[in-house]
């Protein structure tokens, strides 16, 4: 069986963060905090280290925003805010900040479970994307170093390309290491010999 979540819900209005626990105790098992000042609220966090963070603001501004998302660790977990109206573009700079969900004059009993879903699915898709874009990139730059090396070996011993490769590889595997790491590993010997 799952452990349930822990949810911080950020409310200093005692009426408030009790209707919002109710709303998320009515069909679920959450460990729910309740956060009423925002004074050192990245500490306060920290020491609950929840699974989600649910923050109530009536009135937001972009310094609020910042704030907020400084101090809740968006790209750690889902992080949602309900307000109760919003400026323009506050809603584009919370999403931008790494927010999970920003939701205007939605803070309703029916309300609250869904967009505490939906944060965490969209939580989960962007962190998803976050590890996709960095194995692409680490493989993009291990192609650029596997293909340096290859041309510094084509150079050297006047091989043809894939020649070249198979000599990579085969010295991988002949060290058990990565052909990426070879390669780099020659790169650097090269440099050296500059």
């Amino acid at each position: 069986m799952l452990e349930p979540l822990t949810i911080v819900v950020v409310e200093p209005d005692p009426e408030r963060a009790r209707f919002i626990v109710d709303a998320l105790t009515d069909n679920a098992d959450y460990r729910v905090h309740i956060i009423a000042e925002r004074a050192a609220l990245a500490r306060q966090i920290a020491k609950v280290n929840p699974d989600v963070v649910l923050i109530d603001v009536a009135d937001p501004s972009r310094d609020i925003i910042e704030e907020l998302t400084l101090a809740t660790g968006p790209l750690d977990r889902p992080v949602a805010l309900f307000v109760e109206r919003s400026a323009e573009g506050l809603s584009t700079a919370a999403i931008e900040a790494g927010l999970s969900a920003y939701v205007v004059d939605g803070l309703t009993r029916t309300r609250v479970k869904p967009v505490l879903d939906a944060a965490i699915a969209r939580f989960r898709l962007m962190a998803r994307m976050r590890t996709e874009l960095a194995e692409t990139k680490r493989a993009l730059e291990e192609r650029k170093v596997i293909d340096r090396a290859k041309g510094l070996l084509m150079r050297a011993r006047g091989l043809p390309e894939d020649e070249a490769y198979a000599l990579l590889r085969r010295t991988a595997m002949d060290q058990g290491r990565r052909v990426a790491d070879v390669a780099e590993a020659l790169i650097t010997a090269a440099r050296l010999l500059e």
